[in-house]
């Protein structure tokens, strides 16, 4: 343990190892020693010489580290040495101050050694499995190491972490922890984590990191909170910045709501900490991100909607127009304000609404058009506000009307100051930077507008007393020729550029401003005079735009001015310029430094207000003039007139294809139309079709019924017959001839048993009958009845009298439509023989019969329509006349079954009376003496009779 001693301070005799042979010898000991107690010391001492000696630690040391890392798992304290020695050597943290050089190889050194940890990605997983331990000595000096890895070689340790299993979600764990320590360091680690890489952005925001970022910066103040705030903030720039998805989930999430609380501020707004400053400047510059230019219109658009809905807009402006609000969080916010109201109509008229504080109130536009063609104003301000106003008029016509109304005679306000009126002083003061913010303002509120392009014409100004009026137009022009008089020549350059862009602007696209322009003799010779004098480098610009407004007006000339038309022009830029000299100059524009600067974005954005000399939509402007200039300029009077013959042709030709596919459409409609119908007939058809099999199948399980009935009913008849031709009447009783009246007595107890016999017969077929015809009748009553029947047929007959006109409506429409399939190709006979593409019109006519030719296989499915409809009518009308016949029958039936019950009822009556006879009889031979068996006796005597005779017989043989 000396050896420690000496290492860790304390004197030793003879001479003093060198810092190289000590940290040798320490991880000699780290690597050999047994004892955990030799190891965690001689982790320790390393720890101590890592900051001083930086090179060799790493060198010697890291391979030891690591293997700590691996096998002492169980041990935080040597955990915790072994990771912060590995902190000490990756990143630099000495607070003495350093040269540029030293501080260069010191991030060199480091991110040599990051390169050799993360040479195996295990490294950075075994890193990952000790952030699990919840021990402060090793999680907190874990996250130190993984930011500073994050730092050296962050896209390398992004990969790593994003193919290991629950990496990020590891990570995301940080944010819970309960010690603040780790917490805040989870934050920086998880900045540099997500820094340009989306699919970890992504993860990270799934992972609920929004919902627990947002719950920090509540609970740390808000706004009025401290570092961690910013953290928060940094974070999720980091999260949502040119990343789709995550701004998506971020509103649909309702994130956005929960942002409005960051923008309440009091009315005393002085003293505020720089640490606010920054959370405010973040907090809106998060608001931008949702809202940006750059991202996709529709999730623009839905973003500027929320934030109207859930009233953040309406807390921005609260600020714009709050006083003691610090001048950079002003210029932010406006900026803000431009970008949540850009090409949101509701947003933008909500924001024409607002007004300032003052008395008398006044609309939040004109109070920032005041700061802007204020030249004490910071020059971030004034280009923030002429931002603003840009974005107000995007897409806006309704904006861009109100603001040029307020230039015009009849609408202004004598006791008011307008928008005009600052806009038009803005445009002519001794400021270049007010000129040209004032041009390019207005420039704007005409931009894609030609109805305030020709109102703008009638604006008229008063120069001075005296004086006559002139148009605004006039007066841009005489500045722009009289410069040198009336502008300081030192900044003349910023302000002509400005008023060459209004100009441009105006009359692009717009005749009669054309016109109005050329009328004015001085404007043309003065703009061949520039565009043909050789100027210095700060002219070149000023000559391209004086070619590019000349060529504006050779291109949307309507020639109603004898001594300005194409052709003149032309020739006088031929004569005085030369076609190559003018296409040269044109080019000066989009050649010059700041020209792609100001086309990569809308917001003016410049170093100094020298550079302020490019607007965005300008930009635009002339991308798309530049090219169709040029050739209107080369072009010749022949070129021109076969190009408009062209033109003509080809609109003839596109009016008549127009026709043709109208035509076409029509058609297309009504095939389809049909086919519908066709297909709905056939459904009904398939269905009559069934419901006329199911009836024949009852209405034949119906005569089945009525033949069996029919043949008991014939069998019946046939035993009621038989039985009444063997019945006999008694005569009347001789008495004085007993052995007669025997006889008679004999025969009519035979008579009686038959009788009875065929009474019995008679009953069960009574009751046969009656079950049948109850079982019949229930029959008739549960399935498709008789009555049902008739309800049924009924409904097929009136659904085939609708199928049958439906079917006479669609001959018709079919018939309609043939002949105007015929009548098509006979209108177009004469236009063909004008100058239509051959191409064309035989693809059409290919339609036409392709047409044709469904009409006439669609009127041949009406036909066999037509033929299925006459069958099933024909079927129809044998149902109904079957349907007739077995009424009838059934009415016959129950009738005959009637008269079966009353002739039994009659039977049974004759039988009774015979009885009662034979009982007389019997009653009277008893009273004569003679002996009278009864009905038993008889049958014994029979029995014996019979018996007898069958011994007999036995004998015999």
């Amino acid at each position: 343990m000396n050896f420690f001693r000496g290492v860790m301070g304390g004197q030793a005799a003879g001479p003093q190892p060198s810092g190289a042979e000590t940290i040798q010898k320490l991880c000699d000991r780290v690597a050999s020693s047994t004892l955990l107690e030799d190891r965690r010391d001689a982790v320790r001492a390393l720890k101590a010489l890592s900051k001083k000696y930086h090179m060799e630690v790493g060198t010697q040391a890291m391979d030891h580290l690591i293997n700590i890392l691996q096998t002492d798992r169980s041990d935080s304290e040597i955990l915790g040495y072994a990771l912060d020695t590995l902190y000490n050597i990756i990143c630099n943290d000495e607070e003495e101050e350093q040269d540029e050089n030293a501080q260069k190889q010191a991030d060199d050194l480091g991110a040599q050694f990051t390169d050799k940890f993360i040479q195996d990605p295990e490294h950075v997983t075994l890193l990952l499995t000790l952030l699990e331990e919840f021990d402060f000595h090793v999680r907190w000096p874990g996250v130190k190491l993984l930011t500073a890895l994050l730092k050296n070689q962050g896209a390398q340790v992004q990969g790593i972490i994003l193919v290991s299993p629950m990496g990020v979600s590891r990570l995301m764990d940080l944010l819970a922890d309960s010690r603040e320590v780790i917490r805040n360091d989870g934050l920086l680690l998880l900045q540099q984590l997500t820094k340009g890489n989306a699919a970890i952005q992504k993860i990270v925001a799934f992972e609920n990191a929004f919902e627990r970022l947002l719950d920090i910066i509540t609970e740390e103040g808000s706004s009025d909170g401290g570092i961690v705030v910013e953290d928060c903030l940094l974070l999720l720039l980091n999260l949502l910045k040119n990343n789709s998805s995550n701004q998506n989930f971020f509103k649909e999430g309702s994130y956005i709501q929960r942002m409005k609380p960051w923008f309440e501020v009091g009315d005393d707004n002085s003293g505020w900490s720089a640490q606010k400053v920054t959370n405010l400047h973040l907090m809106l510059q998060l608001v931008r991100v949702m809202v940006s230019p750059v991202n996709s219109p529709g999730a623009t658009a839905s973003c500027q909607k929320s934030m109207y809905q859930c009233g953040l807009l309406q807390q921005l402006c609260t600020i714009l127009m709050a006083t003691g609000v610090p001048a950079d969080i002003l210029t932010e916010t406006i900026n803000t304000v431009s970008e949540v109201i850009r090409g949101s109509q509701v947003n933008q008229d909500y924001f024409a609404s607002v007004n300032a504080p003052s008395n008398p109130p006044r609309p939040a536009i004109v109070v920032l058009l005041m700061s802007m063609v204020n030249e004490r104003q910071p020059f971030v301000l004034r280009c923030a506000v002429l931002y603003c106003f840009q974005c107000f008029l995007y897409k806006n016509q309704k904006g861009q009307g109100e603001i040029v109304a307020t230039l015009l005679p009849s609408t202004i306000d004598a006791n008011s100051i307008s928008a005009g009126q600052l806009l038009c002083g803005g445009l002519f003061s001794a400021d270049s930077l007010s000129n040209w913010c004032a041009a390019v303002a207005l420039a704007h509120a005409l931009q894609d507008n030609l109805t305030q392009k020709e109102q703008l014409l009638r604006v008229q100004l008063a120069t001075s007393l005296g004086k006559p009026p002139v148009s605004l137009l006039q007066q841009c022009t005489n500045i722009l020729s009289q410069g040198d008089k009336i502008v300081r020549r030192g900044s003349k350059v910023q302000t002509r550029v400005g008023l060459l862009m209004l100009l441009c602007t105006w009359i692009s696209n717009c005749p009669i401003a054309v016109t109005h322009f050329l009328h004015n003799q001085e404007n043309v010779p003065f703009l061949t005079a520039q565009i043909s004098e050789n100027l210095g480098e700060d002219e070149r610009l000023v000559q391209g735009l004086c070619a590019l407004l000349l060529g504006i007006c050779i291109y949307y000339n309507d020639n109603s001015l004898e001594n300005y038309t194409k052709e003149k022009l032309k020739q006088l830029i031929e004569k005085r310029i030369g076609k190559e000299n003018f296409v040269e100059k044109l080019g000066f524009i989009t050649k010059h430094e700041l020209y792609s600067r100001a086309a990569q974005k809308p917001q003016p954005v410049f170093p100094s207000p020298e550079q302020m000399l490019f607007d965005h939509e300008f930009t635009k402007l002339v991308k798309e003039l530049e090219g169709v200039i040029t050739k209107a300029v080369h072009k010749s009077s022949e070129e021109e007139k076969k190009e408009e013959e062209v033109k003509k042709t080809l609109e003839q030709h596109d009016n008549i294809v127009t026709q043709y596919k109208e035509l076409i459409r029509e058609q297309d409609a009504q095939i389809q139309e049909l086919k519908e119908q066709v297909a709905s007939l056939s459904s009904q058809n398939d269905q009559l079709q069934a419901t006329i099999t199911q009836q024949l199948s009852q209405i034949q399980q119906h005569k089945d019924q009525y033949n069996i009935l029919k043949l008991k009913l014939g069998k019946e008849n046939q035993s009621q017959s038989n039985s009444q031709g063997d019945s006999s009447q008694v005569n009347g009783l001789q008495t004085e001839e007993l052995t007669q009246l025997r006889e008679e007595v004999e025969e009519l107890r035979k008579q009686h048993t038959l009788l009875q016999t065929q009474l019995s017969d008679k009953d069960a077929l009574i009751n046969t009958l009656r079950s049948e015809g109850t079982q019949t009748a229930d029959e008739s009553a549960g399935g498709p009845g008789n009555a049902e029947l008739l309800k049924e047929l009924e409904a097929l007959r009136s659904q085939v009298q609708s199928q049958s006109a439906e079917i006479t409506q669609l001959k018709t429409e079919r018939q309609e439509l043939l002949r105007r399939a015929e009548a098509a190709p006979s209108e177009t006979v004469p236009s063909s023989d004008s100058s239509l593409d051959a191409s064309k019109i035989a693809q059409l006519e290919s339609r036409l019969a392709a047409q044709t030719s469904e009409t006439e296989r669609l009127r041949e499915e009406m036909k066999s329509l037509s033929e299925s409809r006459a069958d099933l009518q024909q079927q129809l009308a044998s149902a109904t006349s079957t349907v007739a016949i077995l009424q009838t029958e059934k009415a016959k039936l129950q009738t005959e079954v009637q008269e079966s019950k009353k002739e039994q009822d009659d039977l049974l009556m004759l039988l009774a009376d015979q009885d009662q006879k034979i009982h007389s009889l019997k009653q009277k031979l008893k009273g004569l003496g003679e002996t009278v068996e009864d009905e038993d006796d008889l049958d014994a005597r029979d029995q014996t009779d019979d018996d007898d005779e069958e011994e007999e017989d036995e004998d015999e043989d």
